[in-house]
């Protein structure tokens, strides 16, 4: 009895992998075929989706099916696609989708990652799902189509966010980039948040769809209360907020209606922001004052001293022979 079971195994077993191929580098895939006949080539570029998840988990690491934007990649046939999924994609056709098996053992021996990771744990096995959408004959192209895709989220987002104001009453400025500024008080007309300000914010935010505060400093729910100062115009804070700051001067309150795409677009921030989230902020601004002038690099100061000591040194040599 128990030797029919093994043997029975064993053929399930042979008839599960029967139809999984390997690539040159040692990948196990398999492709579902779709009904497309067109296929990538190489120089060309590529529009999919893709899924990575642990085979022993239920749990998705990462994906773009449910996102609102694909992946978009470089047709690449040489050494720098061996051991990942672009090593399979060039065998799809356009609609064909595919399954990939990556061993973590093995990426950490060829030197594809440094070290294992409380996720990537030797002897894990990593799952990715892809889907070929779309193949384009240039850079050019696909660039064309991701803009066209992020405008098209950046035009439904800014629909949402309008939506919202109507539902709820409220009555807003539009930035350039499609935020909303509500000012409920505008402030000190004279002494505005405007770019290389330093604004001191108290804030409160939560989610467009669900109300549900993500973080605030206006009370003690999220553990601080203390103001905090924004660089305004830098990359310290989302884009949405060098848009809408500069609106209010000290002392002013409102609202700013942000857009996903100008917050933290397909990046979840943990779980209390998931990706392409419309945020909302309630805003006083206590104080706005100059930024501090900025400190130039040590290493900065040094390659610019040796550039006018050579230029000095050019001059000599120009006046010498004169």
């Amino acid at each position: 009895m128990k030797r029919t079971i093994a043997v029975l195994f064993a053929i399930s077993l042979f008839a599960c992998n029967m139809n999984y191929e390997k690539t040159p580098s040692g990948l196990t895939y398999k492709i579902f075929r779709g009904k497309g006949d067109e296929k990538p080539k190489p120089g060309g570029f590529v529009k999919f989706n893709l899924e990575y998840r642990l085979k022993d988990r239920d749990s998705v690491l990462q994906t773009t099916y449910s996102s609102k934007l694909a992946a978009y990649s470089p047709l690449d046939t040489g050494k720098r696609i061996q051991y990942s999924i672009m090593e399979v994609v060039p065998l799809m056709n356009v609609g064909d989708s595919a399954e990939i098996s990556i061993n973590i053992d093995s990426l950490k021996n060829k030197g594809l990652i440094q070290d294992y990771t409380p996720i990537l744990v030797k002897g894990q096995v990593l799952i990715a799902r892809i889907k070929l959408l779309q193949v384009f004959k240039d850079e050019k192209a696909m660039l064309a189509d991701y803009d066209s895709s992020i405008e098209k989220e950046k035009q439904a987002e800014t629909k949402t966010l309008e939506d919202y104001m109507a539902k709820n009453n409220l009555k807003g400025i539009k930035t350039k980039n499609g935020a909303y500024v509500v000012l409920d008080n505008p402030g000190d007309e004279n002494n505005k948040a405007d770019s290389g300000k330093i604004a001191t914010v108290m804030y409160r935010g939560y989610l467009e769809t669900t109300g549900k505060v993500f973080d605030t400093n206006m009370d003690t729910t999220k553990g601080h209360t203390e103001p905090i100062p924004i660089a305004v115009g830098t990359r310290g804070s989302i884009e949405g907020f060098n848009e809408c700051l500069p609106y209010f001067g000290k002392g002013g309150k409102g609202k700013f209606l942000i857009p996903a795409m100008l917050g933290y677009g397909p990046q979840a921030q943990g779980a209390d922001i998931p990706a392409f989230s419309n945020l909302i902020f309630d805003i006083e601004v206590t104080d706005v004052k100059d930024a501090p002038p900025q400190q130039m690099n040590p290493m900065m100061q040094q390659q610019l001293q040796q550039q006018m000591q050579q230029q000095m040194q050019e001059q000599q040599k120009d006046s010498s022979k004169h």
